[in-house]
């Protein structure tokens, strides 16, 4: 088994966790890979929604999640980690003190690994209601995401759920739609309550529709594009016919970590149960980001970032007993050849 094959930290995972993790394993100097099943980097933020705008970004009063995704692909690549994009891990083993994993490529080695693949694979809900299957099938109108705004220009649209992406795009397809219609079922919305209060007061303003608590019945179309949906009042009964060019199902993921979920990793709620050192039950496995699962957790970019730096950290620590866990503060770092000038 040659050295060369082998890298200190590989990285499940090419999301914003997977890249700050892919910058501090650079950070601290030991080889890095990362790995992901999706074709480019950036996780949900290029896959899902790169035209949303994030706020809650250190630093960053927003950004849009595609600029987001360049700037971590930059800062997580800029020491030279191989990149192995549209590879699933399927296996991980232990064996002789090396991270065996199995792909469709081949066995990948590794002495440490950290498991930043957010949700797992990205299994949309899709609405179970007669012309659903057959329309999303045929790509005739109906979406589970927003991907490219400019694809519902001038159209009439209807968005379904109650979370932050129904809000978001309420907002964000204004002057882009010809009509947006926002139906969830319950009177309560489950997004940032700044966003909320934004939405009801275009709706005032008749610049929107909100409608609940209304569910969908049934979708019809015809020359290839959906035409109408019949929604209903799930407290009366009353049903009514909306004329709509475009219906996006903002239902949020079933969680499937896939693979991951059989490797022998301990499991809560559908997450890698971590200790306060992102440790996994697996010797020399860490996780971070969206995928894991302990007391006090918060699904957040923010705490995705804090969690990548503990996991890495204390990877070379285990790769390296002598490193210290701690790098100390990136602008005291030589490797970043600050000129502070006489009078820093």
């Amino acid at each position: 088994m040659s050295d060369a094959n082998i890298k200190d930290v590989t990285i499940i995972g090419g999301g914003p966790t997977g890249l700050f993790a892919a910058f501090y394993a650079g950070l601290r100097g030991v080889s890095c890979r990362v790995v992901d099943a999706l074709p480019q980097l950036g996780g949900q933020l290029m896959a899902l929604y790169p035209e949303k705008y994030i706020f809650d970004v250190g630093g960053l009063p927003k950004i849009l999640a595609k600029d987001l995704a360049k700037n971590m692909i930059e800062q997580g690549t800029q020491f030279g980690p191989e990149v192995l994009l549209e590879t699933e891990v399927q296996t991980l083993t232990r064996e002789d003190g090396v991270i065996r994993l199995g792909t469709p490529r081949g066995e990948l080695l590794s002495r440490t690994v950290v498991i930043t693949a957010g949700k797992g694979a990205l299994n949309p809900r899709v609405l179970e209601c007669p012309g659903w299957e057959e329309l999303y099938a045929a790509r005739s109108g109906v979406y589970t995401h927003v991907h490219q705004p400019e694809e519902f220009r001038g159209r009439r649209v209807l968005l379904v759920g109650g979370g932050d992406s129904a809000v978001d795009w309420a907002l964000g397809l204004q002057g882009i739609a010809t009509e947006v219609t926002v139906i969830h079922r319950r009177d309560e919305f489950r997004a940032h309550s700044a966003s909320v209060r934004e939405m009801r007061a275009l709706a005032e303003a008749g610049k929107l529709n909100i409608r609940t608590p209304y569910e969908v019945r049934g979708l019809e179309g015809d020359a290839g594009c959906v035409r109408r949906a019949v929604i209903f009042d799930n407290a009366t009964g009353d049903e009514v016919a909306l004329e709509v060019e475009a219906v996006v199902a903002l239902l949020g993921f079933k969680p499937d970590l896939g693979p991951v979920g059989t490797w022998g990793l301990e499991l809560e709620k559908n997450s890698i149960r971590v200790s306060q050192l992102m440790e996994t039950n697996i010797e020399g496995v860490y996780a971070a980001g969206d995928v894991t699962h302990y007391p006090g957790k918060l699904e957040l970019i923010a705490t995705g970032y804090g969690e990548a730096a503990i996991a890495v950290n204390n990877a070379v620590h285990f790769i390296n007993p002598k490193a210290r866990v701690s790098p100390g503060h990136s602008t005291n770092l030589k490797l970043f050849k600050q000129d502070e000038g006489e009078d820093a």
